[in-house]
C-alpha cells in the first residue's frame, strides 16, 4: 500500500515537525510540505520533505510547487497563494491538470479538508500551528492499494486520527 504524509503551514514550528517527520518516515513512500515552515531551505526538519514555497518562506532555493510521482498516482503540490484558494479552486485545478495530476495538495488557507471535483482530489492537510475552523493543529495521510481504494486521513499533530475527517475515494480514470 502507497502512502504519502502532506504537511503545511508548520510557521516556525520544529519539535513537532521533526516528531511527525520521525513518527512516519519509514512508513510513507513520500513527504511533502505544501510551504510556510519559516525554516531555512537546509534545515533539518524539511529533510525529506518535498517542499513547495510559501507567501512566509523566503529562501531562495524553495521552489514554488513540486510534482511528485508515487507509484500510479502523480501528486501537485504547492503552497495555494499563488493561485488564490482563499477563494477558488479553478486556478488549482487548472494547474494540477497540466502537469497530469490526479491530487493537488496546497495550504495557505490553515484549513483542514478535502473535496474532489471531477477527476482531481485537493487536500489542504490545515496547519501544524495555526489552524482555522478547527481547534486541533492537523496533517494528513493518503493511502491507496489501487486508485480505486483510495483513503485520505487527517490526524491531530500528536498522531492521533481525527475520527471526523477523513474520505475514502476513487481515482482511476473513467472510460
Amino acid at each position: 500500500m502507497a502512502k504519502v504524509l502532506i504537511i503545511s503551514d508548520s510557521h516556525g514550528l520544529t519539535k513537532e515537525l521533526a516528531d511527525i517527520k520521525v513518527r512516519h518516515q519509514n512508513e510513507v513512500d513520500a513527504m511533502i510540505h505544501c510551504g510556510d515552515s519559516e525554516l531555512a531551505y537546509d534545515a533539518e526538519e524539511l529533510q525529506g520533505f518535498y517542499y513547495a514555497k510559501g507567501n512566509c518562506d523566503f529562501e531562495p532555493e524553495m521552489v514554488d510547487e513540486q510534482v511528485v510521482k508515487v507509484g500510479d498516482l502523480t501528486i501537485y503540490a504547492t503552497h495555494g497563494h499563488l493561485y488564490q484558494v482563499k477563494s477558488t479552486l479553478m486556478p488549482l485545478s487548472y494547474r494540477a491538470e497540466e502537469v497530469g495530476a490526479q491530487v493537488a495538495c496546497f495550504g495557505h488557507s490553515h484549513i483542514a479538508g478535502a473535496e474532489k471535483v471531477n477527476d482531481t482530489l485537493f487536500i489542504n492537510p490545515g496547519s501544524s500551528r495555526l489552524p482555522r475552523d478547527r481547534e486541533e493543529p492537523t496533517y494528513a495521510i493518503l493511502e491507496w492499494d489501487t486508485l480505486e481504494h483510495v483513503h485520505l486521513q487527517f490526524y491531530h499533530v500528536n498522531g492521533s486520527p481525527i475520527t471526523d475527517l477523513k474520505l475514502e475515494t476513487n481515482l482511476a480514470a473513467k472510460d
